[in-house]
């Protein structure tokens, strides 16, 4: 099935608590986490075997609820710093240690007062180990299947800003061949960078993630590991068995990864 992409006006995204706490995102990590903290309540991980089922349900429910809505507001608000948005492992390690150490307490309060009848603080660095572990598969999980495309922007119309738009600096990369031309896609192969535009396709030496970040000034986005596109020269979409490929005004035809294909459809793009 092919359809031609549509067009859309980009608004701010609203980032209210309501918005948080509603969003598919944070209803999947809940989902999430209490799914995993049903199968740890069942196999009475972490020494909790000895307690009867319910009581191992009613612990850990909570709990992973807990992690779930913390690692969630981290990450929400992760999001916002390009550094840590632009690198999905960094983003999961630094998630993964603020989640850890106030799960850590939290854990050490419940298990203290709820079983052992006494807070024992120097128990309490023991309880960030196993913590950690739990709060690593969490927060990997919802790291990886829920990347967003990075995104760049077109430059402002002359007197939309007041200033004349900075230049774009990835063009003045651009082989002697291709300037001047319009650039619709920038793929990577091993450590070259190939550029498609309207004067044909040529190899520079360059990362992927420096590229794009260079590449603001153009409207387009990062739609899958190895491809960055402009949102203009899409011509087509073709969709099918779960998967897209965009077609460009050139005819190259683009893979979407399924890990952006979720974000690029809120956003407009087919």
């Amino acid at each position: 099935m092919r359809e031609t992409p549509s067009s859309v006006v980009h608004e701010a995204p609203n980032t209210s608590w309501i918005q948080y706490f509603t969003s598919p995102e944070t209803l999947r990590g809940i989902g999430i986490s209490q799914a995993l903290g049903s199968l740890l309540a069942i196999s009475g991980a972490f020494e909790t075997i000895d307690l009867p089922l319910w009581l191992r349900f009613a612990y850990w429910l909570p709990v992973m609820l807990a992690g779930a809505l913390i690692g969630g507001l981290i990450s929400w608000k992760l999001v916002a710093i390009e550094r840590w948005a632009r690198s999905p492992f960094m983003s999961w390690a630094v998630v993964t240690v603020l989640v850890a150490l106030p799960m850590t307490v939290i854990v050490w309060l419940i298990t203290g007062l709820a079983f052992q009848g006494t807070l024992n603080l120097r128990a309490l660095p023991f309880y960030f180990a196993p913590v950690a572990i739990i709060s690593a598969f969490m927060s990997g999980i919802l790291t990886f299947t829920n990347q967003a495309p990075r995104e760049t922007h077109a430059a402002p119309a002359l007197g939309e800003a007041g200033d004349t738009p900075a230049p774009i600096r990835f063009l003045e990369r651009l082989p002697i061949s291709l300037r001047g031309a319009e650039i619709y896609a920038v793929s990577s192969e091993d450590h070259y960078l190939r550029i498609h535009s309207s004067r044909g396709t040529d190899l520079i030496l360059m990362r992927l993630s420096d590229a794009i970040s260079e590449l603001d000034g153009i409207e387009g986005a990062q739609v899958h590991r190895s491809w960055w596109v402009a949102r203009g020269a899409v011509k087509d979409v073709e969709r099918g068995d779960g998967k897209a490929v965009f077609t460009l005004t050139n005819d190259t035809q683009v893979p979407v990864s399924r890990t952006y294909a979720k974000a690029l459809r809120e956003i407009g793009w087919y």
